[in-house]
């Protein structure tokens, strides 16, 4: 079987620029892998901005097809947990990374990382989502395992215009969770409020200057994607025996003048985030709870959908910080 389909390619020049354009590819251009998957939709990530920019952390090797989010339907599989019809879910793994990924209409890939549609979730919802809803996810569990429930008080949320961010405040305002929205975007209050944030506070409030090593206990927990002085921010403004969740690092990878005060007088614990190194158990039951109970209702407002070939401002708009909610890529 072999035919072309679609797909955004990203190439490098002897002078080191880096390009991005639809191109009609071969299905024999695809890597080994037991599962062939037409793809329906794709979403975009922080990450796909890097690896579309050229971040050799991210992609090692070019010409490439970025997208380390999928959803489709089995095209043809050599695994017996799959057949031809399947409808499936794909995210993170190495897909879009160093393997060619979901913004071509298809893909091929290893069988363990293909997951079933969840139930209660449409191929579209499950883009809305993708692997930044899902880290939401997994960031909304660890606060819970760490005890840290609605009655403990309000969490901070930063870069919540962000994917990961914007998923955390629906679902947390859903779970009955009082949400202090972090952005430096003055004109997303509404869009905020909307996803239930109880209010909504500027990057100032999440920046301490003052070199103290702890601040007044103002959040029972927080989920951050910033990094950086944020980060050690909120764990000097963290309550007793809360929790912070490291989410991303949008803002700086590294943690200036941090101390050990938080957690030695405070009992504030720091957790990582990866998606890319859970288990398909652990995917499974944060899929089935954001497909259900961890649903939000105004999940559709998240999503801005877009063709794939509408897709070049938007991943030109994540890299700079503009996004706002998730951007659902069509590539039907």
């Amino acid at each position: 079987m072999s035919f072309t389909f679609q797909a955004l390619v990203v190439r490098v020049s002897d002078d080191n620029n880096y390009t991005r354009s639809i191109e009609e590819r071969s299905i024999d251009d695809l890597p080994k892998g037991e599962v062939l998957i037409r793809v329906h939709y794709s979403s975009l990530n922080y990450k796909d901005g890097l690896s579309c920019a050229g971040n050799r952390t991210v992609t090692r090797h070019y010409p490439h097809t970025p997208g380390i989010d999928a959803a489709g339907i089995v095209e043809s599989s050599e695994s017996s947990a799959f057949k031809a019809g399947d409808p499936v879910v794909i995210i993170s793994f190495d897909l879009g990374a160093n393997t060619a990924g979901g913004f071509g209409q298809f893909i091929r890939i290893p069988a363990d990382w293909v997951m079933p549609l969840p139930e209660g979730l449409s191929l579209r919802d499950s883009m809305i989502y993708g692997t930044a809803g899902y880290t939401a996810g997994l960031s909304i569990n660890l606060l819970q395992h760490c005890g840290v429930i609605p009655e403990c008080g309000p969490i901070a949320v930063t870069g919540a215009t962000g994917g990961v961010g914007s998923v955390s405040v629906a679902v947390l305002a859903l779970l009955g969770y009082s949400v202090s929205a972090s952005t430096g975007k003055l004109n997303a209050e509404n869009f905020l409020k909307e996803l239930g944030a109880t209010e909504v506070i500027g990057r100032k409030a999440v920046n301490d200057e003052s070199g103290r090593t702890l601040l007044k206990e103002v959040w029972a927990g927080a989920i951050d994607t910033v990094g950086g002085n944020t980060l050690v921010t909120l764990l000097k403004s963290c309550k007793r025996r809360g929790a912070v969740v490291s989410a991303g690092l949008v803002g700086s990878s590294k943690l200036p003048a941090a101390t050990v005060f938080p957690f030695v007088l405070r009992g504030i614990s720091l957790h990582g985030t990866g998606a890319s190194e859970t288990t398909m158990s652990m995917r499974r039951e944060i899929w089935s709870k954001l497909a259900v109970e961890w649903k939000p209702d105004n999940l559709e407002h998240l999503a801005v959908d877009c063709k794939l070939e509408q897709l070049d401002p938007e991943i030109d708009r994540i890299l700079v910080g503009g996004q706002r909610g998730r951007v659902v890529v069509d590539m039907q």
